[in-house]
């Protein structure tokens, strides 16, 4: 297949500065329960691609569903970017790449049956249903996706890369006295096992335990507080307030944040360093290469406090003068790879959770997160779960906790960093591309002075 795209290209490499095919091929299935209700079954199959073509830094990009049509398609995104270019291209050299990518495979999902994959998400269901008579309603989704994407550009880039996805995703609504609802969400992902999603009763079953155990909490008053977020929150907030920031295209021709964002300038606590590392095994956002042939990285966006680096495509990286490091995704083939996140993470501190609990009188302990919005380097998140923190020790559960503030000031309120670590599946939304397989990670963290809301 890569041969024959790359003879594809071959007559257009002297028309344009740039051209790239991707083409992918993938099959999928997705089930969903809604309450006791199969809601849906799908299964499908694909072929389908995009060419993107670049003169005089102007871009073109042309989407095909089959390779009949491919020669056409080439010639039409050829002569819109000639029509649209007027100034230069400035792309990161990358030295060219031949490769193929294979996944090792656990239990292939492609192995079992629909039927089986049913009766196994109707149980899980089925278990949330019956945990609580308070539990109104559930959701329960399946899917798996396994896939072939091949790139070629005109630049002898040349890889294919195989990609498994597996995934399940479990939720509990649950009303209790005076109308007051709650929810609860769960989500397992593996990028090589089908079993991965067996033998899970336990963690299914949180969702329902975390959405009854909110019901008698009371909201919280508001007010400052110092907070602990737990990992999954901690994450989040980075990936959410942080991360999107360090996003290059949002940078380069901005010049409020190419001050706020300047490398080597102190934004946070000496001991806060925060990564997007690419080439962690097996977590949603892991790739060996991304969408422009770039090899995949580990890479400190914040070092010992200090801005270290930001995430690029290979134009932003050209334009700025700076390496390209194997951000650039695309949520398929036939979507444009922007710049992305992979898997970001705060790295772990040294501060057990007793220890940074133990000298707060009375503080907020934050858990997951249920929604949020960033504006800018402001953010607001509503955490899923909260504790009151009273003399050292958790107490009683509080709802309606919203935390908000602004992400620098934030990150040199951090008190102290724990010795934990967990990543979470996450999917990442960006250019009305929603869905994006990424991790949010991190340990505790423990914040001064974060404003704090309730109802």
């Amino acid at each position: 297949m890569q041969e024959q795209l790359m003879e594809a290209i071959a007559p257009y490499r002297d028309r344009v500065d740039y051209l790239e095919v991707r083409l992918e091929q993938s099959e999928s299935t997705a089930i969903s329960f809604r309450g006791p209700q199969l809601d849906a079954v799908n299964r499908s199959f694909s072929l389908a691609g995009g060419i993107r073509a670049c003169h005089k830094g102007g871009w073109s990009f042309v989407t095909f569903n089959g390779l009949d049509e491919l020669k056409d398609r080439i010639e039409e995104a050829v002569v819109q970017s000639r029509l649209v270019g007027s100034e230069k291209t400035l792309l990161a050299d990358v030295t060219p790449i031949q490769d193929y990518v294979a996944v090792e495979l656990g239990r292939d999902p492609r192995s079992i049956t629909l039927a089986e994959k049913r009766k196994l998400l109707e149980s899980y269901n089925q278990l949330l249903l019956d945990y609580d008579p308070r539990i109104q309603t559930t959701m329960a989704g399946y899917s798996d996706r396994f896939g072939i994407t091949y790139f070629v550009n005109s630049q002898g880039t040349c890889i294919a890369q195989e990609r498994l996805d597996v995934t399940g995703r479990f939720g509990a609504i649950a009303r209790g006295e005076g109308g007051v609802v709650r929810q609860g969400f769960e989500s397992i992902h593996s990028r090589s096992d089908y079993d991965v999603l067996t033998n899970i009763e336990d963690r299914v079953k949180s969702a329902a335990v975390r959405a009854v155990g909110q019901l008698e909490a009371k909201s919280v008053k508001g007010g400052q507080y110092p907070v602990i977020l737990d990992p999954y929150l901690s994450g989040v907030f980075i990936h959410e307030a942080f991360g999107h920031l360090s996003e290059a295209d949002g940078i380069y021709e901005n010049p409020k944040m190419q001050e706020l964002l300047t490398l080597g300038k102190p934004v946070a606590i000496e001991q806060l360093n925060v990564i997007d590392d690419a080439t962690v095994p097996g977590l949603p956002g892991t790739l060996k290469y991304d969408d422009e042939g770039v090899p995949a990285q580990c890479k400190h966006l914040i070092k010992n406090g200090v801005l270290a680096a930001r995430m690029h495509n290979r134009e932003t990286a050209g334009k700025m003068g700076e390496s390209p490091t194997g951000n650039a995704r695309a949520l398929s083939a036939t979507f444009m790879p922007l710049v992305r996140m992979t898997n970001t993470a705060i790295e772990s501190g040294e501060h057990s959770f007793d220890e940074m609990v133990a000298d707060i009188d009375e503080g907020v302990y934050a858990v997951r997160m249920l929604g949020g919005q960033t504006n800018g380097e402001m953010f607001t998140f509503a955490a899923a779960q909260g504790f009151m923190i009273r003399d050292g020790k958790l107490a009683e559960p509080v709802s309606d906790v919203t935390l908000s503030g602004n992400v620098f000031q934030t990150l040199k309120d951090i008190e102290s960093i724990g010795n934990d670590s967990v990543y979470a599946y996450g999917g990442c939304g960006k250019g009305g591309q929603s869905g994006l397989p990424v991790s949010v990670g991190g340990p505790h963290l423990r914040i001064k002075n974060v404003v704090v809301g309730g109802r």
